[in-house]
């Protein structure tokens, strides 16, 4: 009786052990493939050699304006478009990129969901954003861009795709946020302009600066979007000013949401949207250039006092328009239309 009564227990405690091992093992399947990139494509998945024309798109995070994509598309001469993002639809600008809006005659587009530091180090990731003419950053979380990509074959990847080869870089809302010298990554959520200005240096503040990507034109720049929402003129005061204790000549680049700002390769800016039936408008942003330009107050725990006379920031202020015929120049800061 004794032995047939400890046949079950044991057995019982046996089928308790491979479940709980299953379990243990499917955890840890599913926690690393959430680690792996994901990819979709539509066209020619072979490599197209061509030399692109080194071109900037900083998009303010609504709709993507279509005049401003076909003038980036442009850029890539018919080569293969890279999508890079952490979540979200692995086909939407694949399907865009090629709609018929657009006479690009592409070879391929590519969406990656890059969702770690595993992903953004693989091989086929580092290849691939290597490869291509044109590169965009989706909208999403800079923080988690920051996180995951940088340090990374990601941000190595396109550096060298920008800098050596002349791949076309664009991006709309974090994506335009991640691509100055200078960058708000929103680690402790969106900072509003009352606790940017009450105490710049507030926890809400996180601002990093030369450690991500390396685009010339965009030196000492720091980027907003969605600057239509008049919550953000304010802390881009406090961002200025906070960057003032890096360099002398900080810089700011914004647009309202449904604006675009493109570059050439000359560095000359133009802003595509809706003028003059919208209110889309781009702004250039510089601490002025004078014997004192630092704030005055720039303090832990203390509000900011950023005046000089009332000359402490310059704005260039254009209309976007459908043409993009309205410019200004990244060479010398000075000059526009």
């Amino acid at each position: 009786m004794k032995l047939f009564f400890n046949i079950p227990i044991d057995f019982a405690i046996f089928i308790e052990m491979k479940k709980t091992l299953f379990f243990l093992m499917l955890l840890t399947y599913l926690t690393f493939n959430a680690q792996i990139y994901s990819s979709a494509i539509i066209g020619d998945t072979s490599n197209y050699i061509v030399s692109p024309e080194k071109k900037i798109c900083l998009m303010g995070g609504a709709t993507e304006d279509d005049n401003a994509i076909a003038w980036w598309l442009a850029g890539a001469k018919g080569g293969d478009i890279v999508v890079i993002r952490v979540s979200g639809s692995l086909t939407s600008y694949n399907t865009y990129f090629t709609s018929s809006i657009f006479a690009s005659n592409l070879n391929s587009v590519e969406t990656i969901l890059i969702p770690s530091l595993t992903a953004a180090n693989h091989p086929y990731v580092r290849r691939r954003l290597r490869e291509a003419e044109a590169i965009w950053i989706a909208g999403g979380n800079q923080n988690l861009y920051r996180s995951f990509w940088k340090n990374s074959q990601v941000d190595s990847a396109i550096n060298w795709a920008y800098n050596l080869k002349g791949t076309c870089i664009g991006g709309t809302s974090a994506g335009m946020m991640i691509q100055g010298q200078y960058y708000y990554y929103a680690a402790n959520g969106s900072v509003t302009s009352a606790n940017a200005l009450s105490n710049p240096f507030n926890t809400d503040m996180t601002i990093a600066y030369d450690d991500f990507l390396d685009i010339p034109y965009l030196q000492n720049v720091i980027t907003d979007t969605h600057f239509d929402n008049p919550d953000r003129k304010g802390r881009m005061m406090a961002f200025l000013a906070r960057n003032s204790s890096s360099t002398n000549r900080p810089l700011g680049i914004a647009c309202d949401e449904y604006t675009a700002i493109c570059i050439d390769s000359n560095g000359l800016a133009r802003a595509f949207g809706g003028a003059p039936n919208y209110s889309d408008n781009a702004y250039f942003l510089q601490v002025n250039c004078q014997s004192q330009n630092t704030p005055e107050v720039l303090s832990p725990g203390q509000p900011l006092t950023f005046n000089r006379n009332n000359m402490a920031v310059k704005v260039y202020h254009i209309e976007a328009n459908a043409s993009g015929s309205q410019t200004f120049d990244l060479k010398n800061w000075q000059t526009g239309s």
